[in-house]
């Protein structure tokens, strides 16, 4: 008999939920940096073994929103909390913060198992982590505490043999050879958002998206042409973003290029332009054209 089920990540921007799906999958499906709020959308990992599906769902980090990007993502969070047979709620070691409380308070009103995971315990002594196991146990009757260090992939495997033991009984939801479902223009477009998001300057990042013009494949021979456009919100970002001769963006672009070659297997011709769109974060329209459309969470 098969066994699968849907496990949500959840905890605040910049906890480490990313890393720990692509490490448990083994395979790069979402992408990070040391920068919060990194993940926008809902992203799908699928971890297939032997009987046992697990479908990941990457959530963005709850926050408190200063725009509609940020009520979007906030909502793309929350709203997978009701739809899940198992939460795995991510903090950091240390007391608990006050946006790590606030997410318990909505983990107490939804049905799922909830399992603790405390992330980056590569930065702490044993001794001190069972400090920090004990003050969470007197919070809340958890499924199950599991230390990990994503980073390093300690205790990721004892984490998976946790999840598949407790996951229901049901036929797989996708192939067992499928890692993700998101599609190929979307995976590419947020490599080249990651590697804006690792070079670009701290206020820059977040007021950026990233769109893809053309994805087309050669008939004559294995290259892909990709087009893609990078929006920004002010006319100070754009000369920053191109960098001195254009240095900055050909990075952007050689270490996007080098990932998507990866990821798809041939040869990738890459052409980036930046754009202007002042304020596209606090424009409905702009959200959705973008990707972010809260009618499809």
């Amino acid at each position: 008999m098969t066994k699968s089920g849907f496990v949500s990540l959840i905890g605040r921007p910049n906890v480490g939920k990313s890393t720990l799906m692509n490490c448990m999958l083994g395979e790069k499906v979402a992408i990070t940096s040391s920068k919060p709020q990194t993940t926008r959308n809902r992203i799908q990992g699928v971890y297939t073994k032997g009987n046992g599906q697990i479908v990941f769902i990457d959530t963005p980090g709850i926050h408190k929103p200063v725009h509609k990007l940020g009520e979007y993502m906030v909502e793309a969070a929350s709203r997978t909390i009701g739809d899940v047979d198992m939460v795995l709620f991510l903090v950091e070691p240390g007391s608990a913060r006050r946006g790590d409380l606030e997410i318990l308070e909505r983990l107490k009103k939804q049905r799922a198992e909830v399992i603790l995971v405390i992330n980056k315990i590569d930065t702490i002594t044993k001794e001190a982590l069972l400090g920090v196991i004990a003050a969470w146990k007197d919070l809340y009757e958890f499924a199950d505490i599991v230390p990990v260090s994503a980073k390093t992939g300690s205790n990721t495997q004892e984490l998976l043999q946790v999840l598949l033991s407790r996951l229901p009984e049901g036929p797989f939801f996708f192939p067992e050879d499928m890692l993700t479902d998101q599609p190929e223009r979307q995976l590419v477009a947020e490599l080249i958002r990651e590697k804006a998001l690792r070079l670009l300057q701290k206020e820059i990042p977040h007021g950026i998206a990233v769109v893809i013009d053309r994805f087309a494949e050669r008939e004559d021979k294995d290259l892909i042409d990709i087009d893609a456009t990078i929006i920004c919100e002010k006319n100070s970002h754009k000369p920053i973003i191109i960098g001195k001769g254009g240095r900055t963006l050909k990075e952007i672009g050689s270490r996007a290029r080098e990932d998507m070659e990866k990821l798809l297997g041939v040869k990738v011709n890459l052409q980036l332009w930046v754009k202007i769109k002042e304020r596209w974060r606090d424009s409905d329209f702009l959200i959705r054209n973008f990707g972010f459309d809260k009618k499809e969470l």
